[in-house]
C-alpha cells in the first residue's frame, strides 16, 4: 500500500507565481515515487474547488473574505477539520504556519501519529510588513514569530531552499541535522534556449512579482543612466497589489521612461520561456532587506533566466552568490545602487562577447546543479531518511505512539 501524503499550502495552484511552480514539482516528484497525494490548497474563482492536479487529489478553499489574516486562519480550520477526519496520514507536509500549526498541534497533546515537514519558503512575520505596511512594527508580527518557532521545534524536517534561510532557522535554536537545502529548480525541457531576432533598441527583462524585496524600483531609476548612453526598453511582467502598480507607473511618468518602460501583467507560466528568449538581458535588481538577507530565497526567475541563457545582471546578495558567480555567470552590482546596476548592463551591451561567454556558462551550470529532477530527488531522500518512503521506502511511515 503506496504511504499517503497530505501537502498542504495557503496558495493558489496552478498560478504564474513561483510558489506554485515549486509545488507543482514537489508533488510530481511525490506521485511519480509512488506516494498517494492529497493537496489542500488556496482557491481562486475559476478554479474547481475539487478534483485532480499532477495525480493528486486536490481540495481549494474557496473564500470571498478580501482580508487576508481572516482567510488565513479559515484556511487553517479547514486543514484541522481534514487532519481530524483524515487520520492516516504518513506525512503532511505543509508551507506555513497556516497549516503547519494545526498539523503539529494534532494528538491530544502528542506527537502527531504522523511525519511532519516544513517547507519553508517565506515566513508570514518577515513578509507580511512588505505587502501590508500598516502591521510594520505590530505585535502581530511578533505572534506570528513565537508561532513559526513553535512549528518549526515541533517538524520532524525543515526544507529551505537556500544556506541564508538554513542559517536563520538555526538562529532560533533549530537543531541543524533536521535543517535540509533544496534550491529551486528549473525544467529543462520547458526553460531552454531558442533563437530569436535581435531586438533594437536591445530590451531588458524582468518577470516576477512586484513586492517591494524585488528592487524594481532599481531597475527604473537605472534606466535614466543607461539612457543618457543609448536607447533601451525595459519591459518589467509580473503582478502585484494595486498599490504597489499605482507607485510604480507614478515613478515611470515621473522619470520621463513612459516611451522606453512597460508594467505589464503576469503571463500564463506556459508563455514564460518565449518572454525570456526574447529578451536582450534579464534582471534580477533584488533589494537589501531582512526577506532577502535574513529570512533568504531562492529566486526561480535567476534559475529559468539561466536555462534560457540569456545574459544576466543581479543584485550581489548572498542568496543570488548561491546560484550564480560574478563574471563567471553573471555580472553582479550593488544592492539597491542604480549607477550600478547601469554600468553592469551597459558593459554587457557593450561587450557581447562577454555578454555570450556568461550567458554559456550560467546555462551549464542550471542544467548540471539546479534541476526539479535535482530538487525532487533531494526531497525524496528526505521522505527515505523519515522512514516515509515510496517504492524505495519500508513501510507507511507512520510514527509508532
Amino acid at each position: 500500500m503506496s504511504p499517503t501524503v497530505l501537502y498542504t499550502a495557503f496558495d493558489v495552484v496552478p498560478s504564474p507565481k513561483g510558489a506554485s511552480t515549486h509545488i507543482t514539482y514537489f508533488v510530481r516528484g511525490l506521485v511519480q515515487a509512488g506516494y498517494e497525494v492529497h493537496l489542500l490548497t488556496a482557491g481562486t474563482p475559476g478554479l474547481p474547488a475539487e478534483g485532480t492536479y499532477e495525480g493528486a487529489r486536490i481540495w481549494r478553499f474557496q473564500s470571498q473574505d478580501t482580508n487576508f489574516l481572516r482567510r488565513a486562519m479559515a484556511f487553517s480550520r479547514m486543514v484541522a477539520h481534514h487532519l481530524a477526519t483524515h487520520p492516516d496520514y504518513a506525512v503532511v507536509h505543509f508551507r506555513s504556519i497556516w497549516s503547519g500549526l494545526p498539523a503539529v498541534r494534532a494528538g491530544d497533546g502528542r506527537r502527531p501519529p504522523y511525519r511532519t515537514v516544513y517547507e519553508v519558503n517565506g515566513l508570514p512575520s518577515i513578509e507580511l510588513k512588505y505587502h501590508y505596511p500598516a502591521l510594520r512594527n505590530q505585535p502581530l508580527l511578533e505572534k506570528l514569530r513565537q508561532q513559526e518557532v513553535f512549528a518549526l521545534h515541533r517538524a520532524d524536517r525543515i526544507l529551505c531552499p537556500s544556506r541564508v534561510t538554513r542559517e536563520y532557522i538555526r538562529s532560533l535554536g533549530i537543531p541543524p541535522e533536521r535543517i535540509v537545502v533544496i534550491p529551486n529548480g528549473v525544467d529543462p525541457t520547458r526553460f531552454a534556449p531558442r533563437p530569436v531576432e535581435p531586438t533594437e533598441p536591445p530590451t531588458l527583462l524582468y518577470v516576477g512579482t512586484l513586492a517591494s524585496w524585488q528592487g524594481v524600483e532599481t531597475a527604473l531609476d537605472a534606466m535614466p543612466h543607461i539612457l543618457a548612453e543609448r536607447p533601451v526598453r525595459l519591459r518589467i511582467v509580473g503582478g502585484g497589489r494595486k498599490a504597489r502598480l499605482k507607485m510604480l507607473r507614478r515613478r515611470i511618468r515621473k522619470q520621463g521612461l513612459t516611451d522606453w518602460v512597460s508594467l505589464e501583467g503576469p503571463l500564463p507560466p506556459d508563455q514564460i520561456p518565449e518572454l525570456i528568449n526574447q529578451a536582450t538581458i534579464c534582471l534580477a535588481p533584488l533589494g537589501y532587506n531582512d526577506r532577502n538577507v535574513t529570512q533568504g530565497c531562492s529566486p526561480i526567475k535567476l534559475l529559468e533566466y539561466m536555462a534560457c541563457r540569456r545574459p544576466v545582471v543581479a543584485a550581489n546578495l548572498p542568496v543570488v552568490r548561491e546560484l550564480m558567480r560574478e563574471g563567471v555567470d553573471a555580472l553582479l552590482f550593488t544592492p539597491d545602487d542604480p549607477g550600478d546596476l547601469a554600468r553592469a548592463v551597459l558593459r554587457l551591451l557593450d561587450d557581447p562577447a562577454l555578454a555570450d561567454r556568461l550567458a554559456e556558462a550560467a546555462y551549464q551550470r542550471v542544467r548540471r546543479e539546479f534541476t526539479w529532477h535535482t530538487a525532487q530527488e533531494r526531497l525524496l531522500e528526505v521522505y527515505r531518511e523519515m522512514g516515509a518512503g515510496g517504492r524505495q521506502g519500508a513501510g507507511s511511515g507512520r510514527r509508532e505512539t
